[in-house]
Protein backbone atom coordinates (compact mmCIF):
# COMPACT_ATOMS: atom_id res chain seq x y z
CA UNK A 1 0.00 0.00 0.00
CA UNK A 2 1.45 3.60 -0.73
CA UNK A 3 1.31 5.66 2.10
CA UNK A 4 1.39 9.31 0.91
CA UNK A 5 1.47 11.69 4.20
CA UNK A 6 1.63 14.88 2.57
CA UNK A 7 -0.41 14.95 -0.89
CA UNK A 8 -3.58 13.13 -0.34
CA UNK A 9 -6.25 12.41 -2.81
CA UNK A 10 -8.29 15.78 -4.00
CA UNK A 11 -11.46 14.58 -2.13
CA UNK A 12 -9.95 13.43 1.15
CA UNK A 13 -12.97 13.47 3.35
CA UNK A 14 -15.72 13.46 0.89
CA UNK A 15 -17.35 10.40 -0.46
CA UNK A 16 -15.21 9.84 -3.70
CA UNK A 17 -17.28 7.50 -5.93
CA UNK A 18 -15.55 4.01 -7.12
CA UNK A 19 -15.24 3.64 -10.82
CA UNK A 20 -16.10 -0.33 -10.16
CA UNK A 21 -13.63 -1.22 -12.43
CA UNK A 22 -14.83 0.59 -15.32
CA UNK A 23 -11.95 1.03 -18.06
CA UNK A 24 -11.82 4.39 -19.74
CA UNK A 25 -9.42 6.00 -22.14
CA UNK A 26 -9.98 9.76 -24.02
CA UNK A 27 -8.51 10.78 -27.27
CA UNK A 28 -8.07 14.55 -27.53
CA UNK A 29 -9.26 16.58 -30.48
CA UNK A 30 -7.22 19.51 -30.93
CA UNK A 31 -7.45 22.87 -32.61
CA UNK A 32 -4.98 24.06 -35.58
CA UNK A 33 -3.01 26.14 -32.88
CA UNK A 34 -2.84 22.87 -30.71
CA UNK A 35 -5.70 23.62 -27.90
CA UNK A 36 -7.74 20.78 -26.80
CA UNK A 37 -11.44 21.75 -27.95
CA UNK A 38 -12.63 18.67 -26.65
CA UNK A 39 -12.34 14.31 -26.33
CA UNK A 40 -13.12 11.18 -28.36
CA UNK A 41 -13.56 8.77 -25.09
CA UNK A 42 -13.55 5.16 -25.04
CA UNK A 43 -15.27 2.86 -22.08
CA UNK A 44 -15.03 -0.80 -21.33
CA UNK A 45 -16.60 -2.70 -18.44
CA UNK A 46 -13.49 -4.59 -18.19
CA UNK A 47 -9.98 -5.54 -19.54
CA UNK A 48 -11.38 -8.41 -21.09
CA UNK A 49 -14.16 -6.46 -22.87
CA UNK A 50 -11.09 -5.21 -24.72
CA UNK A 51 -12.09 -3.21 -28.31
CA UNK A 52 -11.72 -6.68 -30.11
CA UNK A 53 -15.21 -8.65 -28.61
CA UNK A 54 -16.86 -4.96 -27.11
CA UNK A 55 -20.26 -4.10 -28.18
CA UNK A 56 -19.95 -0.61 -29.76
CA UNK A 57 -23.98 0.01 -28.43
CA UNK A 58 -23.03 -1.64 -24.97
CA UNK A 59 -19.94 0.12 -25.03
CA UNK A 60 -22.00 3.51 -25.54
CA UNK A 61 -24.36 2.62 -22.51
CA UNK A 62 -21.07 2.24 -20.37
CA UNK A 63 -20.65 5.79 -21.65
CA UNK A 64 -23.44 6.91 -20.00
CA UNK A 65 -23.08 4.82 -16.75
CA UNK A 66 -19.52 6.12 -16.19
CA UNK A 67 -20.15 9.62 -17.14
CA UNK A 68 -22.83 10.18 -14.65
CA UNK A 69 -20.47 8.30 -11.69
CA UNK A 70 -17.69 9.38 -12.54
CA UNK A 71 -18.75 13.37 -14.43
CA UNK A 72 -17.67 15.20 -17.33
CA UNK A 73 -15.72 17.32 -15.30
CA UNK A 74 -13.01 14.60 -14.84
CA UNK A 75 -13.35 13.35 -18.15
CA UNK A 76 -13.56 15.98 -20.23
CA UNK A 77 -11.75 19.19 -18.03
CA UNK A 78 -15.20 20.96 -19.32
CA UNK A 79 -14.58 20.34 -22.81
CA UNK A 80 -16.83 18.86 -25.10
CA UNK A 81 -17.14 15.12 -25.45
CA UNK A 82 -17.23 12.93 -28.40
CA UNK A 83 -19.75 10.22 -27.82
CA UNK A 84 -19.59 7.12 -30.50
CA UNK A 85 -23.30 6.68 -31.36
CA UNK A 86 -24.87 3.57 -33.18
CA UNK A 87 -28.58 3.36 -34.25
CA UNK A 88 -29.87 1.69 -31.71
CA UNK A 89 -28.25 4.67 -29.42
CA UNK A 90 -29.94 7.75 -31.57
CA UNK A 91 -33.52 5.97 -31.77
CA UNK A 92 -33.59 5.04 -28.17
CA UNK A 93 -32.67 8.56 -26.98
CA UNK A 94 -29.96 7.48 -24.59
CA UNK A 95 -27.42 10.22 -25.50
CA UNK A 96 -30.28 12.88 -24.27
CA UNK A 97 -28.95 11.57 -21.02
CA UNK A 98 -25.48 13.70 -22.00
CA UNK A 99 -25.44 17.63 -21.41
CA UNK A 100 -25.91 19.36 -24.96
CA UNK A 101 -23.75 21.89 -24.47
CA UNK A 102 -20.53 19.68 -23.83
CA UNK A 103 -21.78 16.33 -25.78
CA UNK A 104 -21.09 15.71 -29.43
CA UNK A 105 -22.85 13.10 -31.17
CA UNK A 106 -20.66 11.43 -33.22
CA UNK A 107 -22.39 8.99 -35.67
CA UNK A 108 -20.13 5.67 -37.11
CA UNK A 109 -19.63 5.04 -39.98
CA UNK A 110 -22.50 1.71 -39.58
CA UNK A 111 -24.91 3.77 -39.33
CA UNK A 112 -27.31 3.80 -42.38
CA UNK A 113 -29.23 7.26 -42.93
CA UNK A 114 -33.18 6.01 -42.92
CA UNK A 115 -35.72 8.15 -41.83
CA UNK A 116 -35.62 7.64 -38.64
CA UNK A 117 -31.75 8.45 -37.96
CA UNK A 118 -32.20 11.80 -39.76
CA UNK A 119 -34.57 12.31 -37.75
CA UNK A 120 -33.12 11.43 -34.22
CA UNK A 121 -30.31 13.56 -35.54
CA UNK A 122 -32.46 16.56 -36.52
CA UNK A 123 -34.07 16.55 -32.79
CA UNK A 124 -30.96 16.28 -31.25
CA UNK A 125 -29.35 19.10 -33.25
CA UNK A 126 -32.59 21.29 -32.05
CA UNK A 127 -31.77 20.08 -28.83
CA UNK A 128 -28.26 21.71 -28.64
CA UNK A 129 -25.89 18.54 -29.61
CA UNK A 130 -23.23 18.91 -32.08
CA UNK A 131 -23.33 16.24 -35.02
CA UNK A 132 -20.49 14.45 -35.94
CA UNK A 133 -20.03 11.88 -38.67
CA UNK A 134 -17.62 9.59 -38.17
CA UNK A 135 -14.97 8.38 -40.83
CA UNK A 136 -16.40 9.92 -43.72
CA UNK A 137 -15.49 9.20 -47.27
CA UNK A 138 -15.68 10.02 -50.58
CA UNK A 139 -19.28 8.35 -51.67
CA UNK A 140 -20.85 7.96 -47.98
CA UNK A 141 -24.09 6.73 -47.64
CA UNK A 142 -24.60 9.37 -44.86
CA UNK A 143 -24.58 12.46 -47.25
CA UNK A 144 -28.25 13.10 -46.42
CA UNK A 145 -27.26 13.66 -42.95
CA UNK A 146 -24.52 16.12 -44.22
CA UNK A 147 -26.58 18.80 -43.56
CA UNK A 148 -26.61 18.79 -39.91
CA UNK A 149 -23.16 17.91 -39.24
CA UNK A 150 -21.22 20.17 -37.40
CA UNK A 151 -18.15 18.29 -37.39
CA UNK A 152 -16.69 15.62 -40.28
CA UNK A 153 -14.19 13.37 -39.10
CA UNK A 154 -12.10 11.98 -42.06
CA UNK A 155 -9.19 9.82 -41.52
CA UNK A 156 -6.26 10.57 -43.23
CA UNK A 157 -4.57 7.10 -43.24
CA UNK A 158 -7.33 5.74 -46.02
CA UNK A 159 -8.29 8.60 -47.39
CA UNK A 160 -5.76 10.10 -50.23
CA UNK A 161 -5.10 13.70 -50.42
CA UNK A 162 -6.65 14.60 -53.17
CA UNK A 163 -9.92 12.85 -51.92
CA UNK A 164 -9.03 14.65 -48.42
CA UNK A 165 -8.48 18.14 -50.24
CA UNK A 166 -12.11 17.27 -52.53
CA UNK A 167 -14.08 16.64 -49.13
CA UNK A 168 -13.08 19.83 -47.42
CA UNK A 169 -13.77 22.28 -50.63
CA UNK A 170 -17.32 20.35 -51.13
CA UNK A 171 -18.12 20.66 -47.06
CA UNK A 172 -16.53 23.86 -45.27
CA UNK A 173 -18.57 26.34 -47.30
CA UNK A 174 -21.21 25.80 -45.05
CA UNK A 175 -21.20 25.60 -40.90
CA UNK A 176 -19.41 22.64 -41.02
CA UNK A 177 -15.91 22.44 -40.00
CA UNK A 178 -13.88 19.64 -41.13
CA UNK A 179 -11.96 17.01 -38.83
CA UNK A 180 -8.88 14.88 -39.72
CA UNK A 181 -8.30 11.93 -37.57
CA UNK A 182 -5.18 9.57 -37.38
CA UNK A 183 -3.07 12.66 -37.05
CA UNK A 184 0.46 10.68 -35.99
CA UNK A 185 2.88 13.33 -37.15
CA UNK A 186 4.03 17.28 -36.84
CA UNK A 187 4.11 16.80 -40.89
CA UNK A 188 0.62 15.19 -41.27
CA UNK A 189 -0.48 17.72 -39.19
CA UNK A 190 1.11 20.67 -41.33
CA UNK A 191 -0.40 18.88 -43.87
CA UNK A 192 -3.67 18.93 -43.10
CA UNK A 193 -3.88 22.34 -41.81
CA UNK A 194 -3.21 23.49 -44.60
CA UNK A 195 -5.36 21.30 -46.50
CA UNK A 196 -8.56 23.09 -44.88
CA UNK A 197 -9.08 20.83 -41.65
CA UNK A 198 -10.34 22.89 -38.87
CA UNK A 199 -9.91 19.79 -35.89
CA UNK A 200 -7.00 17.17 -35.39
CA UNK A 201 -6.84 14.01 -34.00
CA UNK A 202 -4.48 11.43 -32.98
CA UNK A 203 -0.83 11.67 -31.07
CA UNK A 204 1.48 13.66 -33.15
CA UNK A 205 1.81 16.45 -30.99
CA UNK A 206 3.25 13.83 -28.34
CA UNK A 207 6.30 13.26 -30.44
CA UNK A 208 8.63 16.00 -30.30
CA UNK A 209 9.48 18.38 -32.99
CA UNK A 210 13.39 18.11 -33.22
CA UNK A 211 14.68 21.47 -34.78
CA UNK A 212 18.98 21.50 -35.82
CA UNK A 213 20.48 24.06 -33.06
CA UNK A 214 17.01 25.02 -31.48
CA UNK A 215 17.81 27.33 -28.61
CA UNK A 216 16.34 26.32 -25.23
CA UNK A 217 13.76 29.50 -24.23
CA UNK A 218 15.32 30.70 -20.63
CA UNK A 219 12.38 29.28 -18.73
CA UNK A 220 13.09 25.94 -20.29
CA UNK A 221 16.88 26.58 -18.76
CA UNK A 222 15.16 27.12 -15.95
CA UNK A 223 12.45 23.71 -15.69
CA UNK A 224 15.99 21.88 -16.58
CA UNK A 225 17.43 23.45 -13.57
CA UNK A 226 14.57 22.55 -11.14
CA UNK A 227 15.03 18.66 -12.13
CA UNK A 228 18.60 18.72 -12.19
CA UNK A 229 17.77 20.02 -8.50
CA UNK A 230 15.52 17.29 -7.66
CA UNK A 231 18.02 14.82 -8.89
CA UNK A 232 20.81 15.92 -6.25
CA UNK A 233 21.93 13.28 -3.67
CA UNK A 234 21.41 15.89 -0.90
CA UNK A 235 19.59 19.05 -2.10
CA UNK A 236 20.39 22.75 -1.58
CA UNK A 237 17.64 24.78 0.05
CA UNK A 238 19.58 28.15 -0.67
CA UNK A 239 20.01 27.17 -4.26
CA UNK A 240 16.96 25.49 -4.82
CA UNK A 241 15.54 29.36 -3.27
CA UNK A 242 17.52 30.65 -5.20
CA UNK A 243 16.57 29.18 -8.93
CA UNK A 244 12.72 28.97 -7.78
CA UNK A 245 12.86 32.58 -7.34
CA UNK A 246 14.82 33.25 -10.89
CA UNK A 247 11.36 32.52 -12.62
CA UNK A 248 8.37 34.06 -11.28
CA UNK A 249 5.60 31.25 -12.09
CA UNK A 250 7.72 29.04 -9.89
CA UNK A 251 7.35 31.53 -7.13
CA UNK A 252 3.61 31.66 -8.25
CA UNK A 253 2.76 27.76 -8.43
CA UNK A 254 4.71 26.77 -5.37
CA UNK A 255 2.61 29.48 -3.11
CA UNK A 256 -0.45 28.43 -4.63
CA UNK A 257 0.04 24.82 -4.66
CA UNK A 258 1.21 24.87 -1.03
CA UNK A 259 -1.69 27.43 0.19
CA UNK A 260 -4.33 25.37 -1.55
CA UNK A 261 -6.45 21.99 0.06
CA UNK A 262 -3.55 19.02 -1.04
CA UNK A 263 -2.03 20.08 1.78
CA UNK A 264 -4.25 21.79 4.33
CA UNK A 265 -1.81 23.90 5.91
CA UNK A 266 -3.62 26.24 8.78
CA UNK A 267 -1.54 29.28 8.05
CA UNK A 268 -0.54 30.38 4.96
CA UNK A 269 2.96 30.48 3.14
CA UNK A 270 4.49 33.35 3.21
CA UNK A 271 7.71 32.84 1.36
CA UNK A 272 9.77 30.59 -0.94
CA UNK A 273 11.78 29.56 2.00
CA UNK A 274 9.06 28.84 4.66
CA UNK A 275 7.38 26.90 2.06
CA UNK A 276 10.18 25.11 1.22
CA UNK A 277 11.23 24.91 5.49
CA UNK A 278 7.56 22.83 5.71
CA UNK A 279 8.14 20.58 3.09
CA UNK A 280 10.43 17.12 3.90
CA UNK A 281 13.09 16.12 1.88
CA UNK A 282 11.22 13.59 -0.23
CA UNK A 283 8.12 16.39 -0.74
CA UNK A 284 10.73 19.22 -1.74
CA UNK A 285 11.83 16.82 -4.56
CA UNK A 286 8.34 15.90 -5.57
CA UNK A 287 7.34 19.36 -5.76
CA UNK A 288 10.18 20.63 -7.67
CA UNK A 289 9.40 18.35 -10.66
CA UNK A 290 5.54 18.85 -10.24
CA UNK A 291 6.42 22.51 -10.75
CA UNK A 292 9.02 22.14 -13.26
CA UNK A 293 6.32 20.36 -15.53
CA UNK A 294 4.02 22.60 -15.22
CA UNK A 295 5.97 25.43 -15.99
CA UNK A 296 7.07 23.65 -19.19
CA UNK A 297 3.81 22.81 -20.21
CA UNK A 298 2.43 26.32 -19.65
CA UNK A 299 2.23 27.29 -23.60
CA UNK A 300 1.30 23.68 -24.39
CA UNK A 301 -2.14 22.06 -24.75
CA UNK A 302 -3.22 20.95 -21.47
CA UNK A 303 -3.82 17.48 -21.92
CA UNK A 304 -0.19 16.82 -22.97
CA UNK A 305 0.68 18.51 -19.34
CA UNK A 306 -1.99 16.39 -17.35
CA UNK A 307 -1.16 13.11 -18.94
CA UNK A 308 2.21 13.44 -17.46
CA UNK A 309 0.95 14.22 -14.28
CA UNK A 310 -1.67 10.95 -14.71
CA UNK A 311 1.39 9.22 -15.54
CA UNK A 312 3.15 9.64 -12.91
CA UNK A 313 1.11 9.46 -10.15
CA UNK A 314 -0.22 5.76 -11.69
CA UNK A 315 3.18 4.74 -12.19
CA UNK A 316 3.81 5.59 -8.65
CA UNK A 317 0.81 3.90 -6.94
CA UNK A 318 1.29 0.98 -8.76
CA UNK A 319 5.08 1.25 -7.40
CA UNK A 320 3.87 -1.18 -4.61
CA UNK A 321 2.71 -4.24 -5.92
CA UNK A 322 5.13 -4.09 -8.84
CA UNK A 323 8.70 -5.19 -9.09
CA UNK A 324 10.90 -2.38 -9.71
CA UNK A 325 14.02 -1.94 -7.07
CA UNK A 326 15.10 1.58 -6.57
CA UNK A 327 14.03 3.30 -9.38
CA UNK A 328 11.78 6.32 -8.80
CA UNK A 329 8.16 5.49 -10.63
CA UNK A 330 6.55 8.49 -9.80
CA UNK A 331 9.42 10.43 -11.98
CA UNK A 332 9.30 7.86 -14.85
CA UNK A 333 6.13 8.73 -15.80
CA UNK A 334 6.57 12.50 -15.16
CA UNK A 335 9.12 12.39 -17.34
CA UNK A 336 8.00 10.05 -19.84
CA UNK A 337 6.34 13.52 -21.88
CA UNK A 338 8.62 16.21 -21.39
CA UNK A 339 10.48 15.55 -24.72
CA UNK A 340 7.45 16.56 -25.90
CA UNK A 341 6.37 19.36 -23.81
CA UNK A 342 10.47 20.80 -23.76
CA UNK A 343 10.75 19.53 -27.92
CA UNK A 344 13.95 18.67 -27.20
CA UNK A 345 15.30 14.68 -27.64
CA UNK A 346 14.29 12.36 -24.90
CA UNK A 347 18.19 11.05 -24.93
CA UNK A 348 19.50 15.37 -24.50
CA UNK A 349 17.12 15.64 -21.40
CA UNK A 350 18.07 12.36 -19.52
CA UNK A 351 21.73 13.40 -20.27
CA UNK A 352 20.87 16.17 -18.23
CA UNK A 353 19.56 14.35 -15.05
CA UNK A 354 20.53 11.95 -12.22
CA UNK A 355 17.99 8.64 -13.09
CA UNK A 356 18.68 5.14 -12.52
CA UNK A 357 19.91 3.06 -15.36
CA UNK A 358 16.72 1.04 -15.70
CA UNK A 359 14.70 4.20 -15.67
CA UNK A 360 16.44 6.03 -18.48
CA UNK A 361 16.38 2.55 -20.52
CA UNK A 362 12.60 2.37 -20.28
CA UNK A 363 12.07 6.09 -21.26
CA UNK A 364 14.60 5.76 -24.42
CA UNK A 365 12.31 2.52 -25.67
CA UNK A 366 15.08 -0.47 -24.07
CA UNK A 367 13.43 -3.30 -22.41
CA UNK A 368 14.04 -4.24 -18.90
CA UNK A 369 11.54 -5.27 -16.05
CA UNK A 370 10.02 -1.76 -15.66
CA UNK A 371 8.64 -1.80 -19.26
CA UNK A 372 5.70 -3.59 -18.94
CA UNK A 373 4.51 -1.01 -16.81
CA UNK A 374 5.21 1.54 -18.80
CA UNK A 375 3.50 -0.17 -21.84
CA UNK A 376 0.20 -0.70 -19.53
CA UNK A 377 -0.31 3.04 -18.40
CA UNK A 378 0.06 4.09 -22.30
CA UNK A 379 -1.74 1.39 -23.15
CA UNK A 380 -4.47 2.59 -20.71
CA UNK A 381 -4.05 5.77 -22.05
CA UNK A 382 -4.85 5.08 -25.61
CA UNK A 383 -7.91 2.72 -24.67
CA UNK A 384 -5.57 -0.34 -25.57
CA UNK A 385 -7.68 -2.95 -23.79
CA UNK A 386 -6.58 -6.09 -25.35
CA UNK A 387 -2.61 -4.86 -24.70
CA UNK A 388 -3.26 -3.61 -21.06
CA UNK A 389 -5.60 -7.10 -20.42
CA UNK A 390 -1.74 -8.28 -20.98
CA UNK A 391 -0.27 -6.35 -19.23
CA UNK A 392 -1.88 -6.36 -16.21
CA UNK A 393 -1.56 -10.46 -15.74
CA UNK A 394 1.97 -10.22 -16.65
CA UNK A 395 2.19 -7.86 -13.83
CA UNK A 396 0.03 -10.44 -11.39
CA UNK A 397 -2.28 -6.98 -11.11
CA UNK A 398 -5.79 -7.14 -10.64
CA UNK A 399 -7.90 -5.67 -13.00
CA UNK A 400 -10.26 -3.84 -10.13
CA UNK A 401 -6.68 -2.55 -8.66
CA UNK A 402 -5.91 -1.45 -11.98
CA UNK A 403 -8.66 0.87 -12.45
CA UNK A 404 -8.95 1.94 -8.98
CA UNK A 405 -5.56 3.25 -9.24
CA UNK A 406 -5.89 5.08 -12.83
CA UNK A 407 -8.88 6.66 -11.58
CA UNK A 408 -6.60 7.80 -8.08
CA UNK A 409 -4.39 9.14 -10.36
CA UNK A 410 -6.86 11.36 -13.01
CA UNK A 411 -8.64 12.46 -9.53
CA UNK A 412 -5.12 13.89 -8.17
CA UNK A 413 -3.32 15.20 -11.46
CA UNK A 414 -6.79 17.79 -12.00
CA UNK A 415 -6.31 19.13 -8.61
CA UNK A 416 -2.49 19.23 -8.93
CA UNK A 417 -3.03 20.92 -12.22
CA UNK A 418 -5.76 23.23 -10.92
CA UNK A 419 -3.91 24.27 -7.89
Amino acid sequence: MITDPVVRGPLEGKPVPQPDSHFFARQPILTGDEKVFGYELLFRGSLENHLGVANPTAATRSILDSSTLIGFDILCDGRRAFINCTRDILLKDYVTLLPPAQTVVEVLETVPPDDQVVAACRQLKLAGYWIALDDFEEGDPREPLTHLADIIKVDIRVTSPQQSAALVKRYTPGACRMLAEKVETREEFVAAKEAGFYYFQGYFFRKPELMAARTIPTNQVNVLRLLQAASWPELDPRQIENIIKSEASFCYRLLRYLNSAVFGFSHEIQSVRHALSLLGEDEVRRWLRLVAMMGAGRDKTSDLVLSALVRARFCELLASPSQHGSSDLFLMGLLSLMDAILEMPMASLLGSIALSQETKAVLLGEANRLRPLYLLVLALESGDWQNATTLTKQLHLSEKDVAEKYWQAMQWARQVKGA
